[in-house]
């Protein structure tokens, strides 16, 4: 008997190890060949049919850029929110339709929980100013919902009021610890305008300099920021818009990922075949995006190592994007 969307939704997150966890992913490649136009579409051009497909490296992964020029849905639904991904003035932009906001909601409260504990432990600082300027950015729409749920009075978003952001950091004794989660441009901002110790503090970037700044690896970020906020650790945050699920580095931009979310690494001259051993293309399989699709090839340039993986940079002819760097 097919699985459905909410069969599969039940069963994603309860994955526990590999066996699990390509046994699901087979699942619901045959889900979203069957039921996805676009998708079945690109696997029937390459030949990729269900019945040649019985391991994870053989189900197709769908170039990324078809979320700019193509509808992507599994199934014929109305979307209960469509997340857009920032772009400038004329550039095409991504679209995520998604068919269940509780989804996502789940795949990040989890993810976060298995990273970092009780969000209730938390005051959740949010510096995302060139997101919250625009609509339909689904790493707004995280943090707040985390925000929330922290359920404190002092978490919350700051746009441009750095002034009072730092007078907060600086002076706040209570017993919470404090997350800040914040775009790279902005976090430079706050660090070369106020002396702050922010070694208590969880410092989480999640890329991008919007074009504000010149871009920069993310060693070199991160240990300006280190350096400035007298810190030893600043952790990253890797997302996009086109997925639901993110992956957390807390040290040294080493990436792991939740039980439902695996990286693979495409090699740079055959994208169809992997690699362990060196840096190429990043391929994620994200089961939580049942609604549109779980396998995309990605424009970031990768490496995996053991349990981990790093994010390298990003392909030359690839758009700027909130989580780019140059190539280390």
């Amino acid at each position: 008997m097919a699985e459905t969307f909410f069969d599969l939704s039940k069963k994603i997150f309860r994955i526990k190890n590999a066996d699990d966890f390509n046994q699901r992913a087979i699942e619901v490649y045959n889900y979203q060949y069957q039921n996805n136009i676009v998708y079945k579409q690109y696997c029937d051009l390459l030949g990729r049919l269900p019945e040649t497909v019985n391991n994870i490296q053989n189900i197709p992964f769908l170039p990324i850029s078809f979320f700019k020029t193509k509808v992507v849905k599994t199934e014929n639904f109305s979307a209960e929110i469509i997340f857009s991904s920032s772009g400038t003035t004329g550039m095409v932009t991504s679209r995520h339709h998604l068919r269940s906001l509780s989804l996502y909601r789940q795949s990040f409260s989890i993810a976060f929980e298995q990273n970092y504990g009780q969000i209730s432990q938390y005051i959740v600082v949010g510096l995302l100013p060139s997101y919250l300027e625009r609509d339909g950015s689904s790493l707004v729409y995280m943090v707040n919902q985390l925000i929330s749920e922290s359920n404190h009075p002092n978490s919350g978003f700051y746009l441009n009021n750095l002034a009072e952001l730092a007078d907060f950091l600086a002076t706040y004794k209570g017993n919470r610890k404090i997350m800040l989660i914040g775009v790279s441009y902005a976090l430079l901002d706050l660090a070369e305008n106020f002396n702050l110790d922010l070694s208590n503090c969880v410092v989480m970037e999640t890329g991008g300099m919007k074009g504000k700044r010149k871009e920069m690896t993310k060693p070199e970020l991160h240990a300006q920021l280190k350096t400035a906020f007298k810190t030893d650790q600043i952790h990253s945050e890797y997302g996009m818009t086109e997925l639901l699920s993110q992956a957390y580095a807390k040290s040294d931009g080493q990436f792991h990922t939740p039980p439902w979310m695996k990286v693979l690494i495409r090699e740079h001259n055959d994208p169809f075949a992997f690699t362990n051993k060196k840096s190429g293309g990043i391929n994620i399989i994200d089961l939580a995006n049942l609604s549109t699709c779980a396998f995309i090839a990605t424009d970031d340039l990768g490496k995996v190592s053991g349990n981990h993986f790093e994010v390298l940079g990003r392909f030359d002819f690839a758009d700027l994007r909130g989580c780019n760097l140059l190539v280390q």
